[in-house]
């Protein structure tokens, strides 16, 4: 699966807008993450998970920073998302379909966020995006 040239379009202008919120989208999708599937806090008992603890923002905007860097490299995921993806996989060793997870919360804090921007195209755009970002992601765990 790949990106075509109006997705890529769609997904860097939305990212233009996101990024000046990015802690507070960061925050909230794994406040969502953590509500709607709480078997995932488990890779997470040394942080706060109170709603908007500095942990809880801490590491939303380390996510979301990492979406940037994939944004900004939207062309060679791969090589931009390896130490990432080796990462989640060797050392935190997380479960792969916790990507889709947190993509799927992502995708509802920005409906949430963007009601105006976040159209039926967007959504889809941004769909395919997180999915082979999701897919990049393991690929150190095949």
């Amino acid at each position: 699966m790949s990106l075509m040239k109006n997705e890529r379009a769609i997904i860097m202008s939305m990212w233009d807008k996101m990024a000046s919120q990015a802690e507070a989208i960061g925050t909230e999708t794994l406040e969502r993450l953590f509500c709607s599937y709480p078997q995932t806090k488990t890779y997470f008992p040394h942080f706060d998970l109170h709603h908007g603890s500095q942990q809880l923002r801490a590491h939303g905007s380390k996510i979301l920073a990492a979406i940037g860097d994939a944004v900004k490299n939207i062309d060679n995921l791969s090589g931009a998302l390896t130490k990432l993806s080796e990462l989640h996989a060797y050392i935190l060793r997380v479960d792969p379909v916790n990507f889709k997870l947190l993509s799927h919360c992502l995708l509802v804090t920005l409906a949430a966020h963007f009601p105006a921007d976040f159209t039926a195209e967007v959504h889809e755009a941004w769909d395919k995006f997180m999915s082979i970002l999701s897919s990049v992601l393991t690929e150190r765990y095949r």
